[in-house]
């Protein structure tokens, strides 16, 4: 089943079998992209919707600068461009983290979907709600929050959302973004990035090694973050 993943991190509302099954059959085929590759580039005209199975992905804009901004990152059971289906392109570009395994759904599958059930509409448009949600919440870190704070902030997020995946073992989740990835997530140089992580390692809250995020003290580093799951919308 092509959308178990999508259902054990978007448990309400509820679907009953048969829209289960009608989900499943409008995919239209899976596919690999590679570590790096941008599969989906900026005002390009889509006609499909991505579901990602295995991997992880980045929403991104790059300055003219050569900067770059990362919007999102996606975990395995996100749809990554849904809100492709109303827009027809997207304003911004996406590419695999990692190695990545997706299956695609056609926007004709998608508006057949839609008119089919309103449970289906209903859970397709909270998924984007949740997304729209936290992209809020990475807006207040990068104009509110300190430089540690953001990336305890991110870790705490990652934390719950890759643990609702079933990808957590007790404190420690993989992450395979690089300092420089932390960086342009949090708004921060790869400089300041390094020492913000030594930081938050000597102060006994979390370490990040090698794409593994390990940590040591959750009420702590909860509070130092200052983070809230609410916006998560964790059923």
């Amino acid at each position: 089943m092509y959308i178990d993943k999508f259902l054990k991190t978007h448990r309400t509302p509820m679907l009953d079998a048969e829209d289960v099954a009608a989900i499943d059959a409008s995919a239209s085929r899976t596919t690999t992209f590679n570590a790096r590759q941008i599969f989906i580039r900026q005002h390009t005209p889509l006609s499909q919707c991505t579901l990602l199975l295995d991997g992880f992905v980045e929403r991104f804009k790059d300055t003219p600068e050569g900067r770059r901004q990362i919007l999102a990152i996606h975990v395995p059971g996100d749809f990554v461009d849904l809100h492709s289906y109303p827009l027809k392109r997207l304003e911004h570009s996406v590419a695999a983290l990692t190695d990545i395994k997706v299956v695609l759904f056609p926007h004709a599958a998608v508006r057949e979907l839609t008119a089919r059930s309103a449970t289906i509409t209903e859970l397709l448009w909270k998924s984007t709600m949740i997304d729209a949600a936290i992209n809020r919440e990475w807006i207040v870190s990068i104009g509110a929050r300190g430089a540690a704070v953001r990336l305890a902030h991110l870790f705490c997020e990652m934390f719950v959302r890759l643990e609702r995946a079933g990808m957590a073992s007790g404190n420690q989740f993989d992450l395979p973004l690089t300092q420089v990835d932390l960086a342009d997530a949090t708004g921060l140089t790869a400089v300041h990035t390094n020492r913000m992580l030594r930081q938050l390692r000597e102060d006994g809250l979390v370490a990040f090694r090698q794409g593994v995020v390990e940590i040591f003290d959750w009420p702590r580093l909860r509070a130092f973050a200052e983070f809230d799951p609410t916006y998560l919308f964790v059923d």
